[in-house]
């Protein structure tokens, strides 16, 4: 009776083992592993970017805006020749962004580009959000937006206040010409 009991809770915890890591693809790891790939470039954005006037934010904006510490970029460029790589890449994404532990946030087309923003996290207080971008013309983008007690309905307020902004374009230059054709 021991020896079955016993064997009973080994093969429980053993599976609670196997279940509980979450050996699948993750954001980070898909960064990592591509940030020095041929097609893709990466790179780590300030938050000063983005050129706030904090005196004209509410309350609510400026905990957002503070909560934000760093934003990493990864793109690929699309050209005539990776057209297939391309679609292989662009569905490993959006399969790492089904993954049940992203949150939807909003979605809207912009032009030609498709904008999906997800958070990590629970509804007062995410661990992370993306922004993920994609075009059939230019390639895709993903923006990592990682910091302290962010709060997905503050950022929403914040995304508001960001349309009337100033965004320093030279700190962005790096990314608009790695996609230009």
């Amino acid at each position: 009776m021991k020896r079955t009991f016993k064997s009973i809770l080994l093969t429980f915890i053993t599976a609670l083992l196997f279940t509980g890591c979450n050996d699948g693809p993750t954001l980070q790891r898909y960064f990592v592993d591509n940030q020095e790939s041929g097609n893709f470039t990466a790179i780590d954005l300030p938050v000063s970017i983005i050129n706030l006037d904090e005196s004209k934010l509410t309350e609510p904006q400026k905990e957002a805006y503070n909560s934000v510490k760093r934003l990493n970029f990864l793109g690929y460029k699309l050209d005539e020749n990776n057209v297939e790589t391309f679609n292989a890449e662009l569905a490993k994404v959006k399969a790492i962004l089904k993954d049940k532990k992203y949150n939807d946030l909003m979605e809207f087309n912009d032009k030609k580009a498709k904008i999906v923003v997800k958070y990590l996290g629970d509804d007062d207080n995410a661990d992370e959000f993306v922004v993920f971008a994609s075009s059939k013309d230019i390639g895709f983008g993903i923006v990592r937006v990682l910091g302290d007690h962010m709060s997905p309905e503050k950022m929403v307020t914040l995304a508001d206040a960001m349309k009337n902004s100033d965004i320093d374009e030279s700190q962005l230059s790096g990314i608009m010409d790695f996609f230009k054709k």
